[in-house]
């Protein structure tokens, strides 16, 4: 494990940006109703390097939640990422990886606010059975959100992100696509327009991922701000973990 690998995450991702076929993944994300998967956007010895361990070394401040028929696993907040697992931070705020993506959604991006868990977080499937159904990233804010997924560690023969493109699409033929996230492995989209889920984990493996949310409008209606701040409680980070840090924490763009 290299000194330069560990110290270099913003350089990886400015270099990653800087070699993408800018043109060809822009028609693929149109053409797919706003998806994009790019396999190896980073270096996987890079990132088992330099992210993954910090992934790791926040295991122990994971929630784990259960909804009946719907979801099962655990998740770390953007508030416990910013505390122990800063390395992320340095990817979520790249300036050539946001200018990159509002080139591709043809939309100024901006990061989330600082009261957002959501924001930069990490998904944990490491029990049997660990899933989420299918769903929308159903934006909250005043404007479009869009969600980036990346691999960590997939050592996972059934635990897969499942996508159906165009499922309402009046015109178009529904797309299913079944994909394994290998660690570096990125997935870009809409979060208003792909139907997705994650399929449940098998008995000995393991499955993490790196979320991270971008919005063309920071704002939130503050009927819409509870809604979300009791979504996120229960499905995802807890309610003392989302309402401890939603309170103390300004609502507005960094």
């Amino acid at each position: 494990m290299s000194t330069v690998m560990i110290g270099s995450v913003t350089e990886a991702v400015d270099q990653a940006v800087e070699h993408l076929d800018f043109d060809r993944l822009h028609r693929e994300y149109w053409e797919q109703n706003e998806f994009l998967f790019i396999p190896q956007f980073l270096p996987r010895a890079m990132v088992e390097a330099s992210l993954v361990p910090q992934a790791q070394g926040v295991k122990g401040e994971l929630n784990r939640n259960y909804i009946p028929g719907h979801k099962k696993g655990g998740s770390v907040s953007y508030y416990t990422v910013i505390e122990k697992a800063p390395r992320f931070l340095e990817f979520y705020r790249s300036k050539a990886f946001i200018e990159f993506l509002s080139r591709l959604v043809q939309a100024k991006l901006m990061l989330c606010p600082e009261n957002d868990p959501h924001s930069c977080a990490l998904y944990y499937y490491t029990e049997p059975g660990d899933h989420i159904g299918f769903h929308y990233d159903t934006s909250y804010y005043k404007g479009a959100r869009y969600t980036i997924l990346m691999g960590l560690v997939d050592k996972s023969t059934q635990c897969k992100l499942v996508c159906e493109l165009f499922k309402d699409d009046p015109v178009k033929t529904p797309r299913h696509v079944e994909l394994v996230t290998q660690p570096g492995d990125l997935v870009i989209f809409n979060g208003d327009k792909l139907w997705h889920a994650v399929t449940p984990l098998g008995h000995g493996e393991e499955r993490i991922a790196l979320t991270m949310e971008y919005v063309t409008n920071p704002e939130m209606g503050p009927f819409k701000r509870l809604y979300s701040n009791l979504k996120d409680s229960f499905a995802y980070f807890g309610v003392r973990g989302v309402f401890k840090h939603a309170w103390s924490r300004p609502d507005q763009s960094r």
